[in-house]
């Protein structure tokens, strides 16, 4: 059996699990494994990471700076698009199999010896996030990872991923998203995520609606953390479009950056770079280092957001991007118009029955042209048909398509017809992975004239 035969048997083991949206508001049962292992996250500096949007591009963005500076990182992040190994990272590559394999064969005895703790208790086993946890977190050590960036699965106090201790935490923006686990309000997940917070710690926060501000603030408070705010403290005082990108100033928390080159699309991602370098700041120098402008550039320039207004296709031009929740798609709606010259664009949407549709629908309706209807490919997905009832409230013009192939088939030969149209992907992750793997089977880039 090859090792990625039986990195995908481990992955098939995980499955058996409860799933990701099977959480409980505790971190006792990860921690037992861990503490039977010898708590291998202590083996190495934290980036903690929560927030509603943004939380990938800027483990991405930080794991790069800190890379360039000389140092090893892991980086730990969900969903993955295609293959499971994608969430985690050594060095900024997916993990190799084998370290895979070596890592689940280092925890299964402690696994098998938790569960049946849990069992003579009547409790379930262990999660697949929380196994998948663990499983980042000894692979970190036997890597080993200088530094580990580790993004929360949900909220961050009662978060698994929560076992690590943070020497920085970082706070993206914070919405209303997982409203059934995390709150109703805008406090009372904010609340929740600030969990992340340690004592002594230091924070750096994406600007903040007033309410959440003021709960991160008394969390850090409470804590004797640090804590520093965009818009304050730091912050993106300019973005311009470049080719292939934008070119960004940042005053940071120790410098400012000016002429920075990052190779990515959108308004939202320049600010995520500067939550990034202010991370890095407080990581590295407490805030009071600056980082140089050779190692700025050198990580800027492999930076990457695979499924964050990705290209895929040229000729027509066709972008994806995850956008899943109403945040998520009006950053995505800002960008198209900022960052693209298109006059019309096509959106292939589908989106899964646990989030905000009408919300993303209404926030993506401005951009859009003409909307493709499908379902992304799992269990949970919500049913075209109502999603185009909700677009055609909102009037658009709107067709309805049995899986992704059809609608992306539909829409780029509607945008086919023009230089002046394009397509972008958008409303699930699940279907961003799907739109990647189609678009490279599909050979969609085989044309010419990349926007």
């Amino acid at each position: 059996m090859s090792d990625r035969d039986r990195s995908d048997a481990v992955y098939a083991a995980l499955l058996e699990r409860a799933g990701e949206r099977w959480v409980q508001p505790r971190i006792e049962r990860t921690q037992r494994v861990l503490d039977l292992l010898d708590n291998p996250q202590r083996t190495y500096r934290v980036v903690h990471i929560t927030g509603t949007n943004g939380k990938t591009s800027t483990a991405r963005m930080i794991d790069a700076l800190v890379r360039a500076h000389g140092l090893r990182t892991g980086v730990f992040t969900s969903p993955h698009l295609e293959r499971f190994t994608e969430r985690i990272l050594i060095d900024g590559e997916p993990i190799e199999d084998a370290a895979i394999v070596e890592a689940w064969e280092e925890i299964s005895p402690f696994v098998h010896m938790v569960d049946a703790e849990l069992a003579s208790d009547g409790q379930d086993p262990l999660t697949f996030f929380e196994l998948l946890t663990v499983l980042a977190f000894v692979a970190f050590a036997d890597a080993p990872v200088d530094v580990a960036v580790i993004e929360v699965g949900m909220g961050g106090s009662w978060d698994s991923t929560n076992t690590a201790d943070g020497d920085v935490a970082v706070l993206a923006p914070v919405g209303i998203d997982h409203a059934d686990r995390l709150g109703g309000t805008l406090a009372e997940i904010a609340a929740v995520k600030s969990g992340i917070i340690k004592d002594g710690a230091l924070v750096v926060s994406a600007r903040q609606n007033p309410d959440a501000e003021a709960v991160i603030r008394a969390a850090a408070n409470d804590r004797g953390a640090r804590v520093a705010f965009e818009g304050r403290d730091f912050g993106l005082t300019e973005a311009r479009l470049a080719v292939g990108g934008q070119q960004l100033s940042v005053q940071g928390l120790a410098g400012r950056y000016d002429e920075a080159y990052l190779p990515v699309y959108g308004s939202h991602q320049g600010q995520n770079a500067a939550l990034a370098i202010a991370a890095v700041e407080m990581l590295l120098g407490a805030g009071e280092r600056p980082v140089s402008a050779e190692v700025l550039a050198e990580a800027f320039a492999v930076v990457s957001t695979p499924g964050r207004l990705q290209l895929l296709g040229t000729d027509p031009t066709v972008l994806v991007d995850a956008a899943h929740n109403p945040h998520g798609a009006a950053a995505l709606a800002s960008a198209l118009r900022e960052s693209f010259a298109f006059e019309q664009w096509g959106l292939v949407l589908g989106v899964l029955g646990d989030k905000d549709a009408e919300g993303i629908i209404a926030a993506l309706a401005p951009a859009a042209a003409r909307v493709f209807l499908t379902a992304p490919a799992s269990d949970r997905a919500a049913d075209p048909d109502a999603l185009a009832d909700i677009a055609e409230a909102a009037g658009l013009d709107v067709t309805v398509h049995v899986d992704l192939a059809a609608a992306a088939d539909e829409a780029r030969a509607w945008a086919g017809e023009s230089s002046q149209r394009a397509v972008v992907v958008a409303g699930s992750v699940v279907l961003a992975g799907e739109a990647i793997g189609l678009a490279r089977a599909e050979g969609w880039k085989r044309g010419s004239g990349d926007e």
